[in-house]
């Protein structure tokens, strides 16, 4: 299991490096609503959906409401109050999510079976996180191009770094359960090891000096998305032991499928997103 994460790793972070920094924000988007085309591919599963054409349509109206959020002119404004209210809206969905995660399954009788709660709960995962992607890769665009990069990336390598510490010390000192019974394997000791790594290197980043934002600002928002990203993995977990699935798919060896990659991501990039330029 650990060879195959590490292969993955090696194959998909220079890959996310490239489409970062090296193709057009046009591009870039559309590759992102693609990912999110997948990903709900991938939760069709939630819904208990089995047949290949209900899992396209699914995927397909994704991608089709999030090219139409895109296509609409930057000069609407519109646009601005919609991704706006979106985004404050995602961070509202992360509270309850909390909610649910902390009350499962007691709670799930009250949504486990419902399509129409199930559907605003996708809505609420994907479609925030690709506006969140967007409005971050979009920083400073027309002046400099590789600007919204990093700041994408340092939120990617807040992900990467609390998963990766978590991983690490839960294996070595893990003992109590963080949420048993949601995702048993997670304990409280690595969430403890992968929170203070993601906070350690938001500190070093600060230091190199290449965030134009009070560090205040950049502290809370990196320690809320850091905290957040772990309840976007239970969120997930949750999802699927209601679903009665281990993972969301098989496509990337040692990760499962896309939303199993992005899980952390969903809830991450719109919450940093949203405090860094909305609510500090």
């Amino acid at each position: 299991m650990l060879i195959h994460r590490i292969f993955a790793a090696v194959v998909l972070i220079p890959l996310v490096v490239v489409v970062l920094f090296f193709v057009p924000l046009p591009v870039f988007s559309f590759t992102i609503i693609l990912v999110c085309g997948l990903a709900a591919w991938e939760w069709a599963q939630f819904f208990h959906i089995t047949k290949k054409y209900l899992k396209l349509i699914f995927s397909f109206s994704t991608v089709i409401v999030l090219s139409l959020l895109y296509l609409i002119p930057n000069s609407i404004e519109l646009k601005i109050k919609l991704y706006t209210v979106i985004l404050f809206l995602s961070v509202i969905w992360w509270l309850i999510a909390l909610l649910l995660v902390v009350s499962y399954p007691v709670t799930a009788k009250y949504w486990g079976n419902s399509v129409v709660i199930k559907l605003l709960f996708a809505f609420f995962t994907l479609v925030p996180f690709f506006i969140g992607m967007v409005k971050l890769r979009s920083i400073n665009y027309n002046s400099n191009f590789y600007t919204g990069a990093i700041w994408l990336l340092y939120v990617f390598m807040l992900v990467w770094a609390t998963d990766t510490g978590a991983y690490f010390v839960g294996r070595a000192f893990g003992k109590r359960k963080l949420a048993a019974k949601v995702s048993p394997g997670k304990t409280l000791e690595g969430f403890i090891g992968g929170f203070i790594f993601a906070i350690g290197l938001s500190v070093i980043v600060y230091m190199i000096n290449q965030f134009d934002i009070a560090f205040s600002v950049f502290f809370i928002s990196s320690l809320l998305a850091i905290l957040v990203s772990v309840l976007g993995d239970l969120t997930e977990s949750m999802f699927k032991r209601e679903a009665g699935i281990k993972d969301s798919g098989h496509l990337i060896p040692g990760h499962g499928g896309i939303l199993d990659r992005i899980d952390s991501l969903t809830a991450a990039v719109p919450v940093f997103a949203t405090l860094a330029f909305y609510l500090l």
